[in-house]
């Protein structure tokens, strides 16, 4: 069923509670950089993340576990200088939260300070939940994640469907609604079953924003490259292409060479 969207002149983290309280999805995209934040905040997504994903997207490495804080910090910035309406979101790297609240907490105010952005997001639940309330008791909102944790993927081994069975699904719904409890301002699920995820949507108050999770919960999120099709190797299920900009940028840079080499670039009018 869709609802009537309201307009934001700026997305905050009420904004999302009130959306998940009328029926209104909530749109979530990556972005890493100010020129694809600025088109993206423009098109209207109500939330951007800055996510750890930049370690595979932007820097080529195998997992989101090499990207370090003061990365981060830099990513968040440029697309901070690009928004106008979206809230932005900053995910803490990870070994920069797991084992010390105090330096989760030095780390979430790196990134607030330095970089502007408006909310943290951490992976994990009960074993985190240390590092959350100290967070939380600073002022800054916190997103959790659960389900499919990628800065975890060496302890499971592989990016397969997470919480198909009965105890880790059990286990699945505790967290989030210990994160709800503690004060998180929406949880991301990530490649769980549909019926699960809905089912925590439900019995939740806060968003549940998904990927790789059906469309029974309140918003969904997808990575930016994968979305437009500058990745091409990338195929999950969930992902839906919009574009295909590997192909459509293939060919313009291979038109370019070609007339660059023959000489009919620049032509007359395109110098001085």
């Amino acid at each position: 069923m869709s609802t009537a969207k309201k307009e934001y002149k700026r997305v905050t983290v009420k904004s999302l509670i009130d959306m998940k309280q009328s029926g209104e999805k909530i749109s979530m995209l990556t972005a890493y950089d100010y020129t694809m934040a600025k088109i993206v905040d423009g098109a209207g997504i109500d939330v951007i993340l800055v996510g750890d994903s930049a370690s595979n997207v932007m820097a080529g490495h195998e997992t989101t576990l090499p990207i370090t804080l003061d990365q981060m910090i830099y990513h968040a910035s440029s697309v901070i200088r690009a928004i106008d309406r979206s809230l932005v979101v900053v995910d803490l790297p990870f070994g920069t939260y797991q084992s010390d609240p105090k330096e989760a907490l030095r780390s979430a105010i790196r990134i607030m300070k330095e970089s502007g952005g408006h909310a943290v997001k951490l992976e994990g639940g009960k074993e985190i939940k240390d590092s959350i309330k100290r967070i939380l008791n600073a002022g800054i909102p916190v997103m959790g994640h659960l389900g499919l944790t990628p800065q975890s993927i060496y302890k499971f081994g592989t990016y397969t469907v997470r919480a198909k069975e009965e105890e880790e699904a059990k286990q699945l719904i505790s967290n989030a609604k210990m994160l709800e409890k503690i004060g998180c301002f929406a949880v991301v699920l990530e490649k769980i079953p549909a019926e699960l995820a809905k089912q925590v949507a439900d019995e939740l108050t806060i968003p549940v924003i998904g990927i790789g999770a059906g469309n029974g919960v309140d918003g969904q999120v997808l990575v930016l490259h994968d979305m437009i099709g500058m990745t091409h190797e990338f195929n999950p299920r969930f992902l839906r292409r919009y574009m295909n900009l590997y192909e459509d940028m293939t060919t313009a840079i291979s038109q370019y060479v070609d007339d660059v080499k023959s000489v009919s670039f620049p032509n007359e009018n395109e110098q001085y």
